[in-house]
């Protein structure tokens, strides 16, 4: 493709594409001067003057130039230099025009655009590369007077450009767009140009770019104005890793370190186990080395070699055995060799925090209604008993009791430990899910507990909450339980008839939830609802563990991360080291735009100052599927879809031509120098 036009003539048709090349003109002006010029002669003696007349009368001659006098190389010189000129100024004769008074040109920058791709010439480029010449041109035929506005189409649309008739502003402002890791919407890019040009009169068009690999291709249907969607980028064969999911899991070895070895004294030990789908969207089957390594280390964690036949996608498991520094650590996974689009030939994942979930149990020692701040550390009361007892029980858990005092002032505490409170209410206690049996009266995580119920009969509970699926609270006696009152009646859990006893304290960074008894003053632990409410809650603190609020994360979409209440100065970065902005409120950091795959980090300080690596993903089939997909012209016939191929240039340089031209002025004028006269 030709370089963009630095100045067009409105209306004509050659225009000049740069311009600055005919400042050569100006030495036009010494060449006719070297021909007006008295030539300097130097004196000699002759015979006679009289063949040297004319010579002596314009020695004679006062003025320091002689009349111009028309000359075959003067002509020739000129007319060389002219050519030139105009050459260095690169004309070009306009091709396809771009009708419409008010044009809207969207551009797809969806992860599919990032695809390799041959150019006009054969050399190597991208698709989002062609995409914004193509869009160059497009402008470059722009009719006279009209103007247009640029819109990128990643997963939200973006207006980069506001309706503009500058074409060198327009075209700047595409340079900087590039392929993002995201799934597009090339239908919400389409609407926002629609929407702009709306209340404007003339004729009005939108021109949308794209490969034609869309995740979302009915978006187009129903267009209010003409939509000319225009493709780019031939169809390429791709393999690519579109699911990842990390596990912590355990395998039997046996006391030597050999696996399955018959007779031999085995044990469980833990074991990283990491679940990819790796599809083949090629007509030919794919040989690929799929790899595990650690971010940061070329070391291989572990590999396996498969063959992926054409259309199939395939389930690949790959293990290790992890040592507690690799906890929380990120993965990335590779396919080798790569493919058109290495994007998505690489996913992230990050190493589970141990098998085990942490929990600490911290007692208050006190009594019903007695005082937290005097009471003796480490005493515990009855429940506490029975709380640990029904938390041991799940041979996945790593129990730890003490004081409330060793609980508030453990810096190294894991930050997704579930922690159980007995007898105390303390603020903002640090951990993860949270469980708070038999508070003291007063504010308690915005409940207020408050007058003491003797015997209360339990009437209803929640079903429907998690914490109570599966189980059944009939038959459970309480001597003695404490009236709970809420911020809203949709947090009550267990009612009684005399008022509530237990309910919902979770905030947007954990689950908690508020018992306003002391289990060990009932017969409660003795039913088997006890231990099943206690697995309910190991359960949620275990998938919040594994998957953080919101799950893994995909591409641009926002990232929400748990982090401590108490977390102040929080910095976020992106895959590139880049600082990226965050936002945090009620223990919940957010980041709002993931628009990279890879890990974004974040770090805090604070009474538990840490940092968190959390993966990104694209694992989309839609972008990695990049076999045709034809387009189809809906709404009523409002669209038109046509390939980059068939459409000509914007413009025809004729730059070669005057070149020619001007070399064969000179060549001729060196011959007439040189030539032999006729002799007579």
């Amino acid at each position: 493709m030709a370089a963009p036009l630095a100045q067009a003539s409105a209306g004509a048709p050659l225009a000049l594409l740069s311009p600055g090349g005919l400042w050569l003109l100006a030495l036009l002006g010494p060449l006719v001067l070297l021909y007006i010029l008295k030539i300097k002669r130097s004196r000699r003696r002759v015979p006679s003057t009289w063949l040297w007349a004319a010579a002596q009368r314009d020695l004679m001659a006062r003025a320091p130039f002689r009349k111009l006098i028309a000359q075959l190389p003067l002509v020739l010189q000129a007319l060389a230099l002219a050519l030139l000129a105009l050459a260095l100024a690169r004309p070009a004769s306009r091709g396809r025009e771009l009708t419409g008074d008010h044009v809207a040109i969207v551009l797809d920058t969806s992860a599919s655009m990032s695809a390799a791709a041959r150019g006009p010439a054969g050399e190597a480029t991208t698709r989002i590369e062609l995409a914004k010449q193509l869009a160059r041109d497009l402008l470059s035929g722009l009719a006279p007077g009209s103007d247009a506005l640029i819109v990128e189409a990643g997963r939200d649309a973006r207006l980069v450009a506001a309706l503009d008739r500058d074409l060198v502003r327009l075209k700047a402002a595409i340079d900087p767009i590039a392929a993002r890791d995201v799934e597009g919407d090339l239908g919400a890019a389409v609407a926002l140009g629609i929407d702009r040009l709306r209340q404007l009169g003339g004729a009005r068009r939108v021109v949308a770019i794209t490969d034609g690999n869309l995740a979302r291709p009915a978006s187009l249907r129903g267009a209010s104005l003409p939509v000319e969607v225009i493709t780019v980028g031939a169809p390429v064969d791709n393999a690519a890793i579109v699911r990842v999911d990390v596990r912590s899991g355990s395998a039997a070895v046996d006391v030597s370190g050999a696996s399955g070895a018959d007779g031999a004294r085995s044990e469980q030990r833990e074991e990283v186990q990491a679940f990819l789908v790796v599809a083949n969207f090629g007509a030919q089957p794919r040989d690929v080395y799929v790899t595990m390594r650690q971010d940061n280390a070329s070391d291989v964690l572990g590999s396996r070699r498969v063959l992926v036949k054409p259309g199939e996608r395939l389930p690949v498991v790959v293990t290790f055995r992890p040592s507690p520094g690799d906890y929380r650590k990120g993965l990335v996974f590779e396919l080798s060799p790569r493919d058109a689009m290495p994007l998505d030939d690489v996913a992230y994942g990050r190493v589970p925090a141990g098998d085990k979930l942490p929990v600490f149990l911290a007692s208050a020692g006190t009594g019903q209604g007695g005082d937290a701040q005097g009471a003796q550390p480490g005493a515990p009361s009855g429940g506490s008993v029975w709380l640990e007892r029904a938390l041991a029980s799940d041979p996945m858990t790593s129990v730890t009791s003490g004081a409330l005092a060793d609980l508030l002032g453990k810096p190294g505490l894991d930050p997704d430990t579930f922690v159980v409170i007995d007898g105390a209410c303390p603020p903002d206690p640090p951990g993860g899910d949270l469980l708070i049996v038999n508070p003291p009266p007063g504010r308690c995580a915005g409940t207020l507990v408050g007058q003491t119920l003797e015997r209360p009969t339990l009437t209803s509970w929640d079903t429907a909450d998690p914490r109570l699926r599966f189980l059944t609270l009939d038959g459970v006696n309480l001597r003695v339980a404490s009236s709970l009152k809420p911020e809203a009646a949709t947090q009550e859990l267990i009612r009684a008839q005399e008022g509530t006893i237990a309910t919902d304290i979770s905030t947007a960074s954990r689950t908690g939830t508020l018992l306003g008894f002391d289990v060990g003053e009932s017969d409660w632990p003795l039913k088997a609802s006890f231990v099943l409410f206690v697995r309910n809650l190991i359960e949620q603190a275990r998938a919040h563990r594994a998957h953080g609020i919101t799950g893994p994360a995909r591409t641009g979409e926002p990232l929400r991360v748990s982090v401590p209440a108490t977390a102040r100065d929080l910095q976020a970065t992106g895959p590139a080291g880049e600082r990226i902005e965050v936002a945090q409120r009620a223990g919940v950091a957010v980041i709002a735009e993931t628009p990279r795959a890879g890990f974004y980090r974040l770090a805090w300080q604070g009474p538990q100052a840490g940092s968190v690596v959390v993966p990104a993903n694209l694992t989309s089939v839609a972008e990695s599927d990049l076999t045709p997909r034809p387009l189809v012209a809906e709404g009523g016939g409002e669209v038109a879809v046509s390939s980059a191929a068939g459409q000509p240039d914007a413009h025809v340089e004729w730059t070669w031509v005057l070149a020619l031209a001007a070399l064969g002025f000179v060549l001729f004028d060196v011959w007439y120098f040189t030539r032999v006269p006729l002799r007579s």
